[in-house]
């Protein structure tokens, strides 16, 4: 399964630039062929399988430049041959009439995803967590948020924890990992791909601070250092 990001905002260089993109591919490594699994994707990111139903998810960048509070990144369940709305619509079928010409047949068929995770926090990273070193986060979903470029105040730069039960979103999401913002707003890292370590610590990728953070338990540096 393969990711493919957007060649614009809001297909504003043309739609023909934007044939085979905002999808996840399926691509079938034993014929060498690839089609289509979900479109209307604007820029889906990490991807993962939820531990308790086996269903494919995804984080997905929103389109930008409708205000500080339009519109929202989402963490989804990725269903085969799903429309999400892009460019046309966004979180279901809430109509863009930025996009020229429209896709009526297109916005009906959009699906809402389940589960929005804040306006520009752009969420990248996605691993769901599966080991036992901190049973609290088992099953839910990790997700990094690289954090917004022109929202006022910002918003993301941070790893958050979005918990599941029964294989479905529950609850809202919870800090994992912050600290990344100065009080002026400068920027000290900003967390990209999210990833678990054979001893179940959280391994965070930050493209700012150049570096990777290893997320564990107090009790487990303690024993470390003695």
């Amino acid at each position: 399964y393969i990711t493919v990001g957007s060649n614009s905002n809001v297909a504003e260089n043309g739609l023909e630039q934007e044939q085979g993109r905002a999808l996840i591919m399926e691509f079938d490594i034993a014929s060498a062929q690839a089609r289509p699994f979900a479109t209307g994707l604007r820029n889906p990111n990490g991807m993962d399988w939820q531990p308790q139903s086996g269903a494919l998810w995804t984080v997905v960048n929103e389109r930008d430049e409708l205000g500080n509070d339009l519109v929202p990144d989402y963490l989804t369940s990725v269903k085969e041959g799903a429309f999400y709305g892009w460019p046309y619509s966004y979180y279901g079928q809430h109509v863009d009439t930025r996009v020229k010409p429209q896709n009526p047949a297109q916005v009906v068929r959009a699906i809402s995803p389940d589960y929005a995770l804040g306006n520009h926090t752009a969420s990248l990273g996605l691993a769901f967590y599966r080991a036992d070193l901190m049973p609290q986060y088992r099953n839910g979903a990790l997700i990094g948020q690289h954090g917004s470029w022109n929202r006022k105040p910002h918003s993301g730069y941070k790893v958050i924890f979005v918990p599941f039960q029964n294989g479905q979103p529950m609850g809202p999401p919870q800090d994992v990992l912050t600290g990344f913002l100065s009080d002026q707003g400068d920027a000290y890292g900003r967390p990209v791909g999210v990833a678990v370590d054979s001893s179940g610590a959280i391994l965070v990728a930050d493209d700012v601070g150049d570096v990777i953070w290893r997320v564990s338990p107090l009790s487990t540096l303690a024993a470390v250092s003695k």
